[in-house]
């Protein structure tokens, strides 16, 4: 069953874990609903890609509105395709939440067990990973595109939740909207990284289209990546949304040959008063 469900034409929740974590917001943005005009029509959510900032910002209350969740709750990264992760807390609420210059540099991952911030990273086809270890009260969200996948940032997440003495069986993990095998093409460069970040994984998640082009399923690396980490299969959960193909839906990079806006990824605990 898709467990990425929409809620209204501007974003989709993931349902079964709201409804079984009380006080929780997941989920991923559409492009529609937003004040964004011709390349970014028009939820377009990420302030690096050339649109109007006050549009952008503009965007961005429409979403914290529709959530019940205070824009300068929100934090937001630079995201540079790394596998840097960084722990919040409430003194970090706000930080790139309505301006790219004060968010967290060189970061493509947050994490938290703190109630009262919603943890954002933008995307046009990357992979985002949702994380939850509910026990703990631990919540993330990461940035995965190729570079990052094969970096392994979904080891990175297991690795710093275990830090927090998180095992890796109390996690679970949500792979959200992004583009699928049959739109992904790379060479063969990408391909033989793939190839060593799941060295003696079985089945490689690629097939060769034509001489030296390859279909890569980069959201099933992930899921590989996260199994040899030790989440459990049964705890993962994963979209049939593709970016490129539901053109309808969402932002492209590809479909749209870079002139695109930027969809949300999105996760927090609302302050227990809020919820109650």
């Amino acid at each position: 069953m898709e467990p990425f469900v929409l809620h209204n034409e501007s974003y989709l929740t993931i349902d079964s874990w709201m409804q079984q974590f009380p006080g929780l917001t997941a989920g991923f943005t559409t492009k529609h609903g937003g004040e964004s005009k011709g390349y970014f029509q028009t939820l377009n959510l990420g302030f690096h890609v050339g649109d109007d900032k006050k549009d952008v910002c503009g965007n961005r209350e429409k979403v914290s509105e529709q959530l019940n969740f205070p824009l300068n709750y929100w934090v937001g990264a630079e995201q540079t395709h790394n596998i840097i992760l960084k722990k919040v807390t409430k003194v970090d609420r706000g930080k790139g939440s309505n301006s790219y210059e004060d968010s967290f540099k060189g970061t493509d991952g947050f994490y938290t067990n703190e109630e009262g911030i919603l943890l954002t990273l933008c995307f046009a086809d990357c992979v985002p990973l949702f994380f939850i270890a509910p026990k703990k009260r631990m919540i993330g969200t990461a940035h995965a595109g190729w570079k990052g996948t094969v970096g392994q940032i979904a080891k990175e997440m297991v690795t710093a939740w275990g830090r927090e003495g998180i095992k890796p069986d109390q996690i679970f993990v949500a792979i959200g909207p992004s583009i699928c095998e049959k739109c992904y093409i790379v060479d063969k460069r990408i391909i033989q990284l793939v190839e060593n970040t799941l060295e003696g994984s079985g089945s490689l998640p690629y097939n060769v289209v034509s001489e030296g082009q390859y279909s890569l399923d980069l959201r099933e690396v992930n899921r590989q990546v996260l199994m040899a980490s030790g989440v459990p299969d049964e705890n993962i959960l994963l979209t049939r949304f593709c970016s490129s193909c539901n053109h309808e839906e969402f932002f492209s990079h590809r479909r749209d040959q870079g002139k695109t806006g930027r969809m949300l990824s999105f996760i927090g605990w609302k302050e227990t008063a809020d919820h109650l």
